[in-house]
């Protein structure tokens, strides 16, 4: 992929992340039996989010370019301790701590926030080419929920 495209690539999934699930984006009514659908267009460009599940959830994120999918990735979640964290509670961390490194111009990891006694981690290998990572939150040093994901661009 030509590097003009790559950074457009990149620049385009910090905007559609940043519309729909981090910006509570409206949804979707569901493509499968059970789905949450998140989409977000922008001119040649179009993501679309699709998970399954609440406290332990799988989903994949797609993006579109020209009406061809170039990029995805796939995701599973947890919550570790349900007595310690709701879903509702490690959603609400999720999302103030990616919006503050989308606000970097970044969606891949080495990023840390804290709220409270509260900690996010994002940790990754790769790049938008090609990445595999995993974010966690941890209470107190203690791993109450966690995440692993990997993707990149699809070629046909």
């Amino acid at each position: 992929m030509e590097p003009t495209l790559l950074n457009a690539l990149h620049e385009f999934i910090i905007r559609a992340k940043q519309a729909t699930y981090v910006g509570s984006g409206q949804k979707l009514l569901p493509y499968r039996l059970g789905s949450h659908d998140l989409q977000f267009f922008d001119g040649d460009w179009a993501y679309h989010d699709s998970y399954l599940g609440e406290n332990d959830f799988i989903g994949e994120e797609a993006v579109y370019y020209r009406g061809k999918v170039i990029w995805a990735m796939n995701y599973f979640g947890r919550i570790l301790e349900p007595d310690k964290i709701t879903s509702a509670q490690a959603g609400a961390l999720i999302k103030s701590s990616l919006t503050k490194m989308y606000a970097e111009g970044r969606f891949l990891g080495r990023f840390e926030h804290s709220e409270g006694d509260l900690t996010y981690v994002d940790t990754n290998e790769g790049g938008v080419q090609f990445f595999t990572g995993r974010e966690w939150i941890s209470q107190t040093g203690e791993t109450v929920y966690e995440l692993v994901y990997h993707g990149g661009i699809v070629k046909e």
